[in-house]
């Protein structure tokens, strides 16, 4: 093998290295902007969820008021106080 023909050689091999290592720079840089669109969607999702999950976080604070519990048990049950001689004290 003369020199022109190592040298044409070598010249191929780095040709293949460098188009091999720029696609893979292209790959990677398409499959990050991918991540990059889920996780801004995924972020956007935790916001999202955080909102409701406040919301409900009000509603049970709400629905469990002891004021309100109060009222819906004197009204639909008809629950009232017990008289002092109704209660009974257990000793242990």
């Amino acid at each position: 093998m003369n020199e022109r023909q190592r040298i044409l050689l070598i010249s191929t091999i780095l040709f293949v290295v460098v188009m091999v290592t720029a696609i893979g720079v292209v790959y990677s840089k398409h499959k990050t902007r991918k991540l990059f669109v889920e996780l801004q969607r995924l972020n956007k999702e935790v916001v999202s969820l955080n909102t409701e999950w406040g919301r409900l976080q009000l509603e049970q604070s709400a629905w469990s008021d002891h004021g309100r519990i109060d009222q819906i048990a004197r009204q639909r049950l008809g629950m009232v106080n017990p008289e002092a001689e109704q209660v009974a004290f257990i000793r242990p």
